[in-house]
């Protein structure tokens, strides 16, 4: 079995989970890789290979994502279009999308006897219409459209070319299941099973009485419009990385990403479980 890691030594405790991380899985026989990046942290670790992630993903059985819901997100871009499983673990604050705590790495041997279970998550695959041509990103949690001057925005929304509806917001987040329970719950948003294949539209701050989180279809292909006058521009943010700034009258399409990405669950936690466990608890 070979596994990559992927951490982020910016969060307590990282390194030295990473560096257990690494015990452990040898322990077993696993074949170990890290980026190059952090050969001083693994200096020591003769076992290890380093080597670009880029390089190293394509022929791992795993990669391990070891910090917060940002690293996790951060780590799934580097395993699209690819058979690569994922992990992560949790020295962050929340971990929402980690299958393991930095106290449970006796767990990693499940890996190595396949007593596990492969959730298949949805991405969503963004194209901006812009002057250069096409430009086409991938998100795993959600495209947000937000004003630059934090002004209220003017926008539509389409489906298949028929229009929804014409809305005055802060803004509005497109979501997968997985980014439900990311900014779109704390915009008043569903909580959607990580299972379901469905597109989830949450307005930020509506300017009305009646807005609601609308579901669509997987299959749906949807387009956004900026129709802010008056010189502001709606930015978009996908995963929070690549700003994109919106013109009036510009777009993007929204719609089912090419890509899913596998995800690990070593414990059996069902997914309202972790949901009771880490969100209906306040944050210490």
């Amino acid at each position: 079995m070979k596994a990559v890691l992927y951490p982020n030594f910016q969060k307590p405790n990282a390194l030295r989970c990473a560096r257990e991380v690494c015990d452990v899985l040898h322990s077993y026989g696993a074949v170990l890789s890290v980026s190059e990046d952090f050969r001083s942290d693994f200096a020591d670790k003769d076992f290890v290979v380093f080597e670009n992630i880029e390089d190293s993903v394509a022929g791992a059985d795993f990669v391990i994502a070891i910090g917060g819901d940002g690293t996790i997100l951060r780590c799934a871009k580097f395993l699209m279009g690819t058979d690569t499983k994922l992990l992560g673990i949790n020295t962050g604050t929340l971990g929402f999308m980690a299958g393991l705590e930095a106290d449970q790495l006796d767990k990693l041997k499940l890996l190595i006897t396949g007593d596990y279970e492969v959730s298949q998550r949805m991405t969503l695959d963004i194209t901006y219409h812009g002057e250069n041509g096409d430009e086409v990103y991938t998100a795993l949690n959600e495209v947000s459209a937000r004003s630059g001057s934090f002004r209220i925005c003017d926008f539509e929304v389409y489906s298949e070319g028929y229009l929804i509806g014409r809305y005055r917001a802060d803004g509005v987040l497109f979501s997968t299941p997985s980014g439900s329970t990311a900014y779109a719950l704390s915009a008043g948003g569903p909580v959607i099973e990580p299972d379901l294949e469905c597109i989830e539209m949450t307005l930020i701050c509506p300017h009305s009485l009646f807005s609601r989180a609308t579901l669509f279809s997987s299959e749906r292909h949807l387009r956004l419009t900026d129709k802010t006058s008056g010189g502001d521009s709606i930015v978009i943010n996908v995963d929070g990385e690549h700003p994109i700034s919106l013109s009036e009258n510009e777009s993007i399409d929204i719609c089912r990403g090419r890509n899913n990405i596998s995800f690990v669950n070593v414990i059996g936690n069902s997914f309202h479980e972790s949901l009771c466990r880490k969100l209906c608890r306040p944050i210490k």
